[in-house]
């Protein structure tokens, strides 16, 4: 909280510069007050913003050019800083009311000024009020999305993962696929190329599964991170062969993946629920079971082994 008091402190102290005349008060109220002092009393006013340009000229000043650096008349400040000079003439007004006209301008300016502080006060207060929600929203969302999320890979967690599969089960959503996806010789990337590589690899099949599923058109599916190397996808209210073209993507999309170390490859188990009764605990372990003898076949095909290690040639 000081800290933030400290932000506000500074920002009020700074910002004052990045604000004209139009942006504290009314300028056309203003030009009604100083045409009044003109026609009661005589006094001549120019108003300039601090840069010296001609907002309003109420009165005669004949080819008179504001300097507001060596004469700048008298000054609206806000914040210690000038945001505009108001130049005044006393030519025609009658020595008799001189004083008075001095202290009604005066009166005037000390007005305005009080004006102008308070509408940048409020200004800057409501822009802060603003940051500040739009910074706790943005807090909010991460930390939901933290309690939510694997942070290496986006997607579900472990638990948030179960807590949508109980929701789907409690909802009696069928047909759902159920699909174990394995990444196959993780442990190799791990010992040969380091940690970095390795949870590259994981990224990348973490993407290829969101992405094929987008592309798909599979915009309900869940998809979760439940281990290391291990993730769980369902699939609800998809057809058997839409949930095995999916697999087939997501395979196809891994052995396709051209980079000069990861070789990424990955077994798939998919079992449909498609009856309300049956629980998904069994469905996936079904799941994993078709996943391993997907793998027994993956890592015994011809070229498996080549391509797994072709990245040792640039380690």
């Amino acid at each position: 909280m000081n800290e933030k008091r400290t932000a506000f402190a500074q920002r009020i102290e700074q910002n004052s510069k990045n604000y004209f005349p139009k942006d504290l008060f009314d300028l056309k109220p203003a030009e009604t007050m100083l045409t009044q002092f003109n026609e009661c009393f005589g006094l001549d006013t120019l108003m300039t913003d601090r840069h010296g340009n001609v907002l309003m000229t109420i009165g005669d000043f004949g080819d008179f050019k504001p300097d507001v650096v060596n004469k700048p008349g008298n000054k609206i400040r806000v914040k210690g800083r000038t945001v505009c000079h108001i130049y005044a003439k006393y030519d025609h007004v009658a020595q008799e009311k001189l004083e008075t006209v001095r202290r009604f301008l005066d009166a005037y300016i000390e007005t305005l000024e009080k004006h102008s502080e308070m509408s940048y006060l409020a200004s800057e207060q409501a822009v802060y009020i603003e940051e500040l929600e739009q910074q706790l929203e943005r807090e909010t969302a991460q930390a939901q999305y933290s309690g939510q999320n694997d942070p290496l890979t986006g997607v579900l967690n472990r638990n948030h993962f179960i807590s949508q599969m109980k929701e789907l089960a409690e909802r009696e959503v069928v047909p759902t696929a159920a699909i174990c996806v394995n990444i196959n010789d993780w442990r190799f990337v791990d010992n040969n190329f380091g940690e970095e590589e390795s949870d590259r690899l994981i990224v990348t099949v973490a993407e290829i599964l969101k992405a094929r599923a987008e592309e798909s058109g599979l915009e309900h599916a869940v998809i979760g991170r439940v281990e290391g190397d291990v993730f769980h996808v369902l699939l609800p209210l998809t057809e058997e062969d839409e949930a095995k073209a999916y697999c087939d993507a997501i395979q196809q999309a891994c052995d396709s993946f051209e980079d000069e170390k990861l070789a990424p490859s990955i077994a798939v188990g998919c079992v449909m629920r498609t009856n309300v009764e049956e629980s998904f605990k069994n469905i996936l372990s079904d799941a994993e079971y078709a996943m391993l003898e997907n793998k027994f076949a993956i890592k015994n095909a011809p070229g498996y082994r080549e391509r797994l290690e072709k990245g040792l040639k640039n380690a």
